[in-house]
C-alpha cells in the first residue's frame, strides 16, 4: 500500500486496473451466456434449481436464485469494466458470492465451494485496494510523477 506522502504508481494502478478488467469480464462472461446463450435464462435458474435439488434448501428460493445470478453477474461485470460504481459493484460481488459460498455448502460441494472462496478473496483485494489505486481510464495511461 502506498504511504499518503508516496502515491501509487503507473504502473500499481495499472495492474490493479488489470485485475478489476480480468474480474469484470468474468462476471461480464458469465452473465451474457447465462442470459443470451445457450438455455438461456430460465433454463440457467432451473438447471441450477436441478443441481441443488440435494442442499436442504426450498427449491422456489434456489430457483428465484438462478434467476438473479445472471442478472448480478452481467450487471457487476459491466461497472467493474467500465469503471462505474466500482465500490457498489465489489459489494454486490460479494454479497453474491456469499450467498453462492452458502447454497454449495448446503449442497457440500467443496470443490466448487473452494473456487468460490477464490473468487471472494480478489473481490477483497479488489475492494481493499480500491482507493488508492483504482482511478479513471485516462488517469493510469498519464502520471504527473513520472514513474
Amino acid at each position: 500500500m502506498p504511504t499518503p506522502n508516496l502515491p501509487a504508481t503507473r504502473d500499481q494502478r495499472l495492474a490493479y486496473l488489470f485485475l478489476r478488467v480480468f474480474t469484470g469480464f468474468d462476471f461480464f462472461g458469465h452473465g451474457f451466456a447465462r442470459i443470451f446463450t445457450g438455455t438461456h435464462l430460465a433454463g440457467f435458474a432451473q438447471g441450477m434449481a436441478k443441481g441443488m435439488a440435494a442442499a436442504p434448501l426450498p427449491p422456489q428460493l434456489v430457483l428465484a436464485t438462478g434467476y438473479a445470478v445472471p442478472c448480478v453477474e452481467l450487471l457487476v461485470g459491466i461497472l467493474l469494466l467500465t469503471g462505474l460504481f466500482v465500490r457498489e459493484a465489489l459489494l454486490a460481488a460479494s454479497a453474491l458470492m456469499l450467498v453462492l459460498i452458502f447454497g454449495v455448502t448446503m449442497k457440500q460441494d467443496w470443490n466448487v465451494a473452494g473456487q468460490q472462496l477464490l473468487y471472494a478473496l480478489v473481490l477483497a483485494l479488489l475492494l481493499f485496494a480500491r482507493e488508492p489505486y483504482d482511478t479513471s481510464w485516462p488517469a493510469v495511461f498519464r502520471s504527473s510523477t513520472g514513474r
